[in-house]
C-alpha cells in the first residue's frame, strides 16, 4: 500500500497542480461527452487509452463489460441495476452524446463461461453475473472454433457485438440513436500491443483505429 499512499501525495503536490483550473471548474458539475463502458480488468485504463482528461468520460465498469438487456416489468428492481441505472443517468441526466463499449484481450469473464460447474460454484456471484454471457457462448459454440485461443478471441469480440445489441434494447438509447443525437461504438483493446479496433455496425467488422481511420 505504500506506493498508493506515495502516489496520493504525488497527485496532490504535482499532478493536481498541473490541472488545478480544470479540477476547480469541475467542482460542482460534470459534463462528460462520452459514456465509456468497459471491464473491471486492472489492465484497462480508460483515460489512459483515450488520452482524455478528468471530466471527459463517464465510466461504467463491470466484469466482462456487460450491458444487461433492458427490462420493464413489475420485477425490474430485482435485476442488474448498477449498470442499468448508470446508463440511464448518463443519458437522461448528463445528456451524453457518445457511448463506447470497450472489451479487451485476455478477458477473464469471457473465459470463465467455459469453466466447469465445480469451478464456477466457488464464486457464486461471478457465476450468476456471467449467466448474462450465455448468448455469446451459444454464438461462439455455433462457429465451432478449433482451438482455445480462437474460442477466446471470438468470445471477446462477439461479446462486444452482443453488448451493443443489448444496449439498443434500452428505449431511451434507441430513441436518441434514431434521432441522430447519440453515437455508439464498440472497441476491442489488445493489451499486449496497445492496439484498439473499432467495430463497424454496418459491415460487422473490427478495424484498427489509426490516423487513416479516425
Amino acid at each position: 500500500m505504500k506506493e498508493l499512499f506515495d502516489g496520493a501525495i504525488k497527485f496532490q503536490e504535482d499532478d493536481f497542480e498541473q490541472y488545478k483550473e480544470l479540477y476547480q471548474s469541475l467542482e460542482k458539475h460534470q459534463e462528460p461527452h462520452t459514456l465509456f463502458l468497459t471491464c473491471v480488468d486492472s489492465r484497462v485504463v480508460p483515460n489512459l487509452i483515450t488520452n482524455s482528461l478528468p471530466g471527459d468520460l463517464f465510466v461504467i465498469r463491470n466484469m466482462g463489460n456487460i450491458v444487461p438487456p433492458y427490462k420493464q416489468d413489475s420485477n425490474f428492481r430485482d435485476g442488474y441495476l448498477a449498470t442499468t441505472s448508470a446508463i440511464e443517468y448518463a443519458l437522461s441526466i448528463l445528456n451524453i452524446k457518445n457511448i463506447i463499449i470497450c472489451g479487451h484481450s485476455d478477458c477473464g469473464a469471457c473465459s470463465a463461461v467455459y469453466e466447469e460447474e465445480e469451478v464456477l460454484n466457488q464464486a457464486p456471484y461471478v457465476k450468476k453475473w456471467i449467466e448474462l454471457l450465455e448468448p455469446v457462448k451459444q454464438k461462439v459454440d455455433s462457429l465451432k472454433p478449433k482451438s482455445k485461443i480462437k474460442q477466446r478471441w471470438l468470445t471477446e469480440q462477439i461479446n462486444i457485438e452482443q453488448q451493443l445489441e443489448n444496449l439498443m434494447t434500452y428505449p431511451f438509447v434507441e430513441e436518441r440513436f434514431d434521432r441522430g443525437e447519440l453515437r455508439i461504438y464498440g472497441w476491442y483493446y489488445i493489451i499486449s500491443t496497445g492496439q484498439i479496433y473499432n467495430y463497424n455496425m454496418i459491415t460487422r467488422e473490427f478495424k484498427l483505429i489509426n490516423k487513416e481511420k479516425k
